[in-house]
C-alpha cells in the first residue's frame, strides 16, 4: 500500500455524495452560532453554580467565571488564527505539536513544576504563569497526529507510539479518565484511518488487561467500581456526589427552580461548578433545559461529523481532523453525563463549555476552531467544484 487515500479504500471517491442535514453554504454559519451558544450557556451557569463557592474560598463572587473568561479569550484569539491558517501548516505542526505536549506531560509528572490536587498529579505551574493541564492540550495534539497520517495505515503506528506515551505518563498523574479519553480517541481516528476491524479488536485486547490492572491498582479505584456496582455499601462515601447529584436532577423536574435559585450548589453538592454543573443546571431549568443543551451537543456533532464525511476522499487530513476533534468533544460530554446520572463509575471528567476549568474550556474551543476550519474547506471545495 502507498501513502494517500488510496490506502483508506475509497480510491478517491465520495461515499456521501450528498451530505444529511442543512445546507451545506449554512453549515459553518450554524456551527459558529451552536458554538456561541454552547459557550455563553457555559458561563452562564457557571457563575450561578460558583459564586457561593467563590465567596465561601474567600473571592469575589465573580471569581471562576472571570478566569474561564480569560482561557475563552485566549482561545477565541487561536481559533481566528486556526481559521484562516493554511491546512498545510497546520499538517506540518502535528510533530512539534505533539512532542510538545509529550514534553509538558514529562514535566509535571516528574519535576517539582507539577502540582497535585485531589490525589492527581496533573497540574503544571510555570512561575507566575496559571496552572494549566497539559493532558488536555495532548488529546488535541494525538488527533492533529493521527490526521496528519490520515491514509497512510502503514504508518499509523507512529501516531499509535505517541498516544501510549501520553496515555503512559497520564496514569502516572493518576488521571484514569483522560487516560481513558486519550484509549477512546486513539481507537476512533485508528478505525477512521481504515485499519481493518479486526485489527482493531486485536488491539483492544492487547489493551484490556494493562487497563484493567492500571483500574484496580488503586484502592479508591478499587472503592469507586465497588460502590457503582453495589451502591448500598457505600451511600454517603464514594456514592455521595453522585446520590445528591440525582437529587439535583430529580428536583428541578421539567422546568426547574429558576436560573440563580437552585439550592444543591449552596454546599450540599460537592464540586459543583466543576464536573456536577450539569446536575446544578437540571435543577435550575429543569428537564427542559437538559433537553435543549442535548440539542446543542447534538447539531455540534451532526454539523461536525457531515463537515468530515464531505472530506472523505478528497482531504483526509481534515476529514480526520474534524472527525477527530467533534469525538473528543462528543465522548467527554457523553462520560460526564453518565457519572451524574449513575450510568458510570464516578470519574472526574469535565463537561464541555460548562465546567469549570480554564485548560478544558481552551482545548475545547480549539477543537471546536478546527472544525470550523474543516467546515470552511468542505463549502470552499464543493462551490469550486
Amino acid at each position: 500500500m502507498g501513502s494517500g487515500y488510496q490506502d483508506f479504500d475509497y480510491q478517491g471517491s465520495d461515499p456521501f455524495p450528498e451530505s444529511i442535514g442543512q445546507p451545506k453554504s449554512k453549515s459553518t454559519v450554524t456551527f459558529l452560532v451552536v458554538t456561541l451558544l454552547l459557550t455563553i450557556f457555559g458561563l452562564v451557569q457557571l457563575y450561578s453554580a460558583s459564586y457561593n463557592e467563590a465567596l465561601l474560598n474567600g473571592v469575589p463572587h465573580y471569581y471562576y467565571v472571570v478566569r474561564q473568561l480569560q482561557f475563552v479569550g485566549l482561545a477565541v484569539l487561536g481559533s481566528v488564527i486556526i481559521v484562516l491558517l493554511p491546512s498545510k501548516i497546520l499538517k506540518a505542526l502535528a510533530w512539534p505539536l505533539a512532542l510538545g505536549a509529550l514534553a509538558l506531560l514529562l514535566l509535571t509528572a516528574f519535576t517539582p513544576f507539577g502540582q497535585e490536587k485531589f490525589g492527581s498529579r496533573r497540574w503544571l505551574r510555570i512561575g507566575a504563569l496559571p496552572a494549566l493541564q497539559p493532558s488536555e492540550f495532548a488529546k488535541l495534539a494525538l488527533i492533529l497526529l493521527f490526521a496528519a497520517y490520515q491514509g497512510q495505515r502503514r504508518k499509523v503506528l507512529l501516531p499509535a507510539v505517541m498516544a501510549f506515551s501520553y496515555a503512559a505518563l497520564v496514569f502516572l498523574q493518576r488521571d484514569y479518565s483522560t487516560m481513558l479519553l486519550i484509549v477512546v480517541i486513539t481507537v476512533s481516528m485508528v478505525l477512521y484511518s481504515g485499519v481493518r476491524l479486526s485489527k482493531v479488536v486485536t488491539l483492544l485486547l492487547f489493551l484490556f488487561p494493562p487497563l484493567f490492572a492500571a483500574l484496580f491498582s488503586q484502592a479508591y479505584r478499587i472503592r469507586r467500581v465497588a460502590s457503582f456496582f453495589f451502591p448500598a455499601l457505600d451511600p454517603s462515601g464514594m456514592n455521595y456526589q453522585v446520590n445528591i447529584s440525582l437529587k439535583a436532577i430529580a428536583g428541578g423536574k421539567l422546568f426547574g427552580v429558576g436560573l440563580g435559585k437552585g439550592t444543591y450548589k449552596l454546599g450540599l453538592l460537592p464540586e459543583v461548578h466543576s464536573d456536577f454543573i450539569i446536575a446544578s443546571v437540571a435543577e435550575e431549568l429543569g428537564f427542559l433545559g437538559i433537553l435543549f443543551i442535548l440539542l446543542l451537543f447534538f447539531l455540534y456533532a451532526l454539523i461536525g461529523y457531515n463537515g468530515s464525511r464531505r472530506l472523505v476522499g478528497r482531504d483526509p487530513f481534515l476529514s480526520a481532523l474534524g472527525f477527530g476533534s467533534v469525538t473528543m468533544v462528543l465522548s467527554q460530554a457523553i462520560l460526564n453525563l453518565a457519572v451524574i446520572t449513575s450510568l458510570a463509575p464516578p470519574t472526574g471528567i469535565p463537561m464541555p463549555f460548562f465546567s469549570q476549568g480554564g485548560t478544558n474550556m481552551f482545548v475545547v474551543l480549539i477543537a471546536s476552531a478546527l472544525i470550523l476550519h474543516v467546515l470552511k474547506h468542505a463549502n470552499r471545495r464543493e462551490e469550486s467544484g
